[in-house]
């Protein structure tokens, strides 16, 4: 499917994106959230007299979702790339919005992009590559209040202040790999060796922060509804509990959208056995009144 040399982004719950976006014949659909293109393809191979917009903020996945897609028509598809928030269209209404959050699996495996601590690269974490905002800057000059709040709002990390005070009194730091181990030293030993690496949260809560993704999804659910005819659908995937609370709630208190799915849809294990990513992912559905 991805004829590029960089790491291969599985979608997940893709029949159950279709089924909720309920996909009619001619119609104009938004993918918000486009990456590498996953649930685009998957909406213009199986219906070939639709248009999709796509939406990104990252140039090179945008460069890379225009190859893997572009077997299936250009003239299907556009693209704009920035934040999903920002997004205003003159004069188009959409059938259906998908929108298939958090950061991506070719984002994660690419050293140079800074989001994980398995490589050892830059902290950067930036989704769009333009703006000034990094990892670095955060972690090397914001206050330890600040980056306390960070992992604790955002990462949900309970050791959130003993970890923001060792990190400023061993700061700078230049690398991911030099931030998860300071982590890792600073946390008890059962802590240490738990289910998920010390630094999990900390990187999640710093994610957050320099790409401002929970509050683009408030604002991105809040538009949401102005951008679909009357009955459109709107899908959202999520992968943690922040981002599930604010669907949940963003969608209930809707003026315009009613609720299609009580409680979210999950994947089955044989999805989960193939794509590990989809075992965290939890997708609702709502239609514009």
């Amino acid at each position: 499917m991805n004829q590029s040399s960089s790491p291969t982004h599985i979608p997940v719950l893709c029949q159950e994106v279709i089924d909720g976006l309920q996909i009619c014949p001619g119609g104009h659909y938004l993918d918000a959230t486009l990456g590498r293109g996953g649930h685009s393809r998957l909406i213009l191979s199986q219906f070939r007299d639709v248009h999709v917009t796509g939406i990104d903020r990252d140039q090179q996945a945008i460069a890379e979702a225009k190859e893997n897609l572009a077997e299936l028509g250009t003239e299907r598809l556009q693209i704009w790339q920035g934040n999903f928030a920002d997004y205003q269209p003159k004069n188009t209404k959409f059938e259906g919005i998908i929108a298939d959050l958090g950061v991506s699996s070719p984002q994660l495996d690419v050293p140079k992009r800074g989001f994980s601590f398995r490589h050892d690269g830059p902290l950067d974490m930036r989704m769009d590559q333009s703006q000034s905002l990094t990892a670095a800057e955060i972690i090397n000059h914001w206050q330890e209040t600040a980056l306390a709040d960070i992992f604790y709002r955002y990462g949900e990390e309970r050791l959130s202040r003993r970890i923001a005070r060792r990190i400023v009194e061993q700061r700078p730091f230049d690398t991911t790999t030099q931030l998860a181990e300071a982590i890792a030293r600073v946390v008890p030993a059962k802590y240490r060796y738990g289910r998920i690496h010390p630094a999990t949260r900390v990187f999640q809560g710093l994610r957050i922060a320099v790409n401002e993704e929970l509050s683009s999804l408030e604002r991105f659910i809040e538009k949401s509804p102005q951008l679909l005819i009357p009955g459109g659908r709107i899908v959202i995937i999520s992968f943690h509990s922040l981002e599930d609370r604010i669907v949940k709630y963003g969608f209930r208190d809707s003026p315009l959208l009613t609720i299609i799915t009580k409680k979210p849809l999950i994947s089955q294990p044989e999805e989960q056995e193939k794509n590990p990513r989809s075992r965290s992912a939890k997708l609702r559905v709502a239609q514009k009144l």
